[in-house]
């Protein structure tokens, strides 16, 4: 693993635009994992790593649960900004007894376990660095975090994570890049269908429980 001193690169990166943070990463580390899930918010980290980074490959966990307006949008972005993209999926038996049991309704850790985490795990060994769009005002638990995490394995880079609506928004409209079609029906944070209403940040994910996070940011 690379040695990375937690609070200097912090620091080093806390002071650059976002162009020069994601491209000091590429730059530093050879092993990155990119990671998207086509979200209202996504189109801003997949233009910039389409930019500075061409043909990176991007990985997207098909849960089998997504809208279907997220998957046009996510074939949508994928034309306009030529990327890359590699889908992953949960294991077909496992994913199935998700369905028959209904399991998003009784146990939705176990659920995403199986079909978000399950997926992104068989490639996590892979890679150095994670680099995710997450965003620090979409709840409480992602605005602690810091642009760059080494507290486990694999270290997390979150280049947007100082960043808030209005410059997500100022950022889409300014390169001209489309939003996703459920956040003109109040939808600011999408995920599986099931588990989806509208809502501000992330209100509208697992409204009804006290699960905030589908286990990905929050784990080891």
């Amino acid at each position: 693993m690379y040695l990375v001193n937690k609070e200097k690169i912090n620091r080093s990166l806390s002071a650059k635009i976002v162009d020069a943070r994601v491209a000091q990463v590429f730059n530093t580390f050879r092993d990155v994992l990119v990671t998207s899930s086509f979200g209202t918010t996504s189109a801003v980290l997949l233009h910039l790593v389409s930019r500075i980074k061409p043909g990176c490959p991007i990985y997207f966990i098909d849960t089998g649960y997504h809208f279907e307006e997220t998957i046009d949008y996510k074939n949508r972005l994928t034309r306009l900004l030529d990327l890359n993209v590699i889908d992953l999926r949960p294991d077909p038996n496992q994913h199935t007894k998700t369905f028959k049991n209904e399991l998003w309704d009784h146990n939705p850790d176990k659920c995403c376990e199986i079909n978000k985490v399950e997926p992104l795990d068989r490639v996590k060994n892979d890679y150095k660095v994670w680099m995710s769009g997450l965003i620090g005002f979409q709840n409480r638990h992602r605005n602690s975090l810091p642009i760059m995490d080494d507290d486990d394995e694999l270290i997390k880079f979150y280049p947007l994570i100082d960043w808030n609506s209005s410059l997500v928004e100022e950022y889409i409209e300014s390169h001209g890049l489309p939003e996703h079609p459920l956040k003109e029906k109040g939808y600011q944070s999408v995920g599986c269908t099931h588990c989806t209403a509208p809502g501000q940040g992330r209100e509208g994910r697992w409204s009804n429980l006290s699960k905030t996070e589908c286990g990905l940011h929050n784990n080891g």
